[in-house]
């Protein structure tokens, strides 16, 4: 299986804690251990001269944060705030600072747990993604759903 680097390790577990969020009729699984906090929709700021898919930042407890819209990224259809929406503040690492960023999530599912022992190379066909954007794919409740690479989406 063609890996993204970074994803060997944690491929070599047989699972992984997630939280379990929706962009339309997709399910994204996103490290637990990224995860800060889950919010409901607060008011944007836009910034002028910002990335398409990081148009704006958030003001959370008095810290300003980048909000990125991964539907943009991944090429989905732009829709209206939903009573599901949430932002999902995780923590990653960019040049070797941890950086707090902004998710809009159409929903939130839960925390569980997936398998990466039945984890899958991504399709080169059909994806609304590109493939290095996606560390793998695997099955939860018997759907599949995607394990994306958050450094290589915001970066």
């Amino acid at each position: 299986m063609e890996q993204t680097p970074g994803a060997a390790s944690e491929l070599g577990t047989t699972s992984m804690q997630v939280v379990m969020i929706g962009l339309g009729e997709e399910k994204f699984a996103l490290d637990a251990e990224l995860v800060r906090e889950i919010i409901d929709p607060v008011p944007v700021t836009k910034v002028a001269g910002a990335r398409s898919f990081i148009p704006s930042v958030i003001n959370v407890r008095g810290n300003v944060i980048p909000l990125a819209d991964l539907r943009i990224r991944f090429g989905m259809p732009q829709i209206e705030n939903s009573v599901d929406t949430r932002i999902v503040v995780i923590e990653i690492e960019i040049d070797k600072e941890p950086v707090l960023v902004g998710l809009t999530a159409d929903r939130v599912y839960e925390v569980t747990e997936i398998s990466q022992a039945a984890a899958q190379q991504t399709p080169r066909v059909g994806m609304h993604w590109k493939p290095e954007f996606i560390h793998f794919i695997t099955k939860w409740r018997e759907e599949f759903v995607i394990v994306p690479n958050i450094e290589r989406i915001l970066n």
